[in-house]
């Protein structure tokens, strides 16, 4: 269990989107055993992008989740779906040479066409929304945007992003905060929670058995025939090939079992808390007038800001980071103070909500996906950019499983290395690189 889990538990009740939710799914536990062609562990958007995939493919597909559907990063994040990786493309390039990075650049894209198509197919209200702009806040900032934007359209035939400058970002984005700005016509943001909650009920007319209150306590290679044995409190399932899709939680479960904890799995990510507050409704003027084109936004500070309008005019505003796992105090006051800098408009608006939870970070911010032997495959390492990632993510694991392996081993080709530290020191060293890169962008 993530430490301070019970604050993040509370602080989940404080979210707009748990406030707006559509039906919940309410799936019973797992009890008894049980046989499946593929478990699935983790009900976010990569384990549900998976279970739609087999079970649409014909396979029996049993899905575990610790909680419920869409309790962690999937359904609390910023709404902002984005192509790309989090570690820009200059890893895959050094890793993978031009010709397969761009390859695993145009999974990245197809990773928006599939939510997109998703959304359309299966009627998913979730307030979909094209456009999303990156802004460079101070002129140092300005150049290397400027150079990465040049890169994508050069190197990625990146047409639909375009250069913001002087009266163009200005005209954008109501704030004297930013020098530059790409938009991205590309990008989209939508609720994330409805999303996620709506890819659940397709999956389930498809076929696939939800199991939530499940949490996955021992995944055991070695099994009958062969197979693989996912054990919870109060059952177990014995299936041909398993997908971990559990955000953070994937090292607790893969080292419950010494052959698949020789792996280090959970060595090469950090949970990482991040914070979102959304203010009272505004009126329709004040609402349209912040943000013109009524698309996401995020800044490009290492420890940056990102926010949106809702679909019933409300500022999302989110930022701060912990790689402690703790709760700063005065949470909301710190983020109002965040917001109000970027627009000082909203200074005497109300702030009606306020959320966190965690993502899970590698060290070089790229995916990281692999195999272990041939039956389980994993999904981590999204890394804050994966609401679009994480849905084309689950397709590949369910395309390697069905034996076209060749995309996901693309991506699985990415080498990761552990944080340093290890178990007692890892986290203070994060908290201090963080401080750093925290002076370096108010510098």
């Amino acid at each position: 269990m993530l430490r301070n889990e019970q604050q993040w538990e509370r602080l989940e009740q404080g979210s707009w989107y748990v406030a707006t939710a559509h039906a919940w799914i309410d799936a019973p536990p797992l009890g008894g055993d049980v046989v499946a062609d593929t478990c699935v562990v983790g009900g976010g958007l990569a384990g549900l992008s998976a279970a739609l995939e087999l079970a649409r493919a014909g396979q029996k597909v049993m899905l575990l989740e610790a909680r419920r559907i869409g309790w962690g990063a999937s359904g609390r994040n910023g709404g902002q779906a984005l192509a790309g990786f989090a570690s820009e493309q200059g890893v895959y390039e050094r890793q993978l040479g031009g010709a397969d990075a761009r390859r695993a650049f145009e999974i990245s894209k197809e990773g928006l066409g599939l939510l997109r198509s998703r959304v359309s197919e299966f009627g998913i209200d979730c307030e979909l929304r094209d456009g999303a702009i990156s802004a460079a806040v101070g002129a140092r900032k300005v150049g290397p945007l400027r150079a990465w934007f040049d890169h994508m359209r050069e190197a990625y035939d990146c047409v639909d992003l375009e250069w913001l400058d002087g009266d163009a970002i200005r005209g954008a984005i109501a704030s004297e905060r930013y020098r530059a700005g790409v938009r991205d016509r590309d990008g989209c943001h939508l609720h994330p929670l409805n999303y996620t909650l709506g890819l659940a009920r397709a999956a389930i007319a498809a076929g696939v058995t939800i199991h939530e209150r499940s949490e996955v306590l021992r995944v055991r290679e070695g099994g009958p025939g062969g197979k693989v044995e996912v054990h919870t409190r109060a059952g177990s399932v014995v299936a041909e090939h398993v997908v971990l899709a559990g955000n953070c939680t994937i090292a607790a479960v893969v080292e419950s079992d010494a052959p698949l904890a020789g792996r280090g799995l959970g060595r090469r990510i950090m949970p990482v808390g991040t914070w979102i507050i959304a203010t009272e409704r505004l009126d329709a003027e004040t609402a349209r007038g912040l943000i013109p084109g009524g698309e996401c936004v995020c800044d490009t500070q290492f420890v940056l800001d990102y926010y949106r309008m809702t679909g019933d005019r409300r500022m999302l505003f989110g930022g701060r980071v912990s790689y402690s796992q703790r709760t700063p105090r005065n949470l909301e006051g710190e983020l109002r103070r965040c917001m109000t800098r970027v627009f000082p408009q909203l200074a005497g608006r109300r702030v009606e909500h306020c959320w966190g939870g965690f993502v899970d970070i590698s060290m070089n911010r790229a995916a990281d996906f692999g195999r272990i032997g041939d039956r389980i495959h994993y999904l981590q390492g999204f890394s804050g950019h994966g609401l679009a990632l994480s849905g084309v993510a689950g397709k590949l694991a369910a395309e390697a499983i069905r034996g076209q392996r060749e995309r996901f081993d693309l991506l699985a080709r990415i080498q990761h290395r552990p944080f340093p530290g290890g178990d007692l020191f890892r986290t203070p060293a994060l908290v201090l690189g963080m401080w750093w890169y925290q002076l370096r962008d108010a510098l």
